[in-house]
């Protein structure tokens, strides 16, 4: 199993929009409102690890498009933010786990805020600092445009300070992709 085996799609609605054709029909993607921060922290030492969660992400399989998808999306960003002159982006094993929860939890819930009240974050704290969210794009390259055409989304995936990214896609009953991209430093 190569790096990208664990990923698992996720999308998300919101505001932006872009259209695109898949399997003969139009659908509509959309983006979350705003992308997102981690602004609190915690006690030196202190982490919040919702363990039953990754547990269940860790072992969430994935079809072979939305892990190349995930890869895809992963060398996008990495192109974007060497031609800006920024170094790229480490995979992460343990934001791709957070990344995978919250891919699942936003198919019921598009919200940077989890299903239970709790803030995104909260899935690992000691990784997740950033998050970036979509719903309904199939494919790497319009979810890709629709992040960079959303300041918010793009300040995620342009942002210097941020080193590490999990990227996952849960799909629904209807197969239908819900992204999840997690930053870290």
């Amino acid at each position: 199993m190569n790096r990208f085996g664990k990923i698992v799609a996720i999308l998300m609605a919101g505001v932006l929009t872009f259209t695109f054709t898949a399997c003969g029909s139009a659908k509509i993607g959309a983006v979350d409102d705003e992308a997102v921060k981690r602004t609190e922290e915690l006690a030196a030492g202190e982490y919040i690890i919702d363990e039953n969660n990754l547990a269940l992400a860790g072992s969430a399989a994935s079809s072979q498009a939305c892990i190349d998808a995930c890869s895809a999306v992963y060398n996008l960003i990495n192109q974007q933010r060497t031609a800006q002159g920024l170094p790229a982006l480490a995979w992460s094993d343990q934001l791709t786990n957070a990344a995978q929860v919250r891919a699942n939890e936003i198919i019921t819930t598009f919200s940077h805020t989890r299903p239970d009240g709790s803030e995104f974050w909260t899935v690992d704290s000691s990784v997740q600092y950033g998050e970036n969210l979509a719903k309904l794009y199939q494919s790497a390259d319009s979810v890709f445009v629709a992040w960079m055409n959303s300041p918010t989304h793009a300040a995620n995936m342009m942002d210097g300070g941020f080193k590490t990214v999990g990227i996952a896609i849960a799909q629904d009953s209807g197969g239908n992709w819900f992204w999840a991209q997690e930053f870290g430093y």
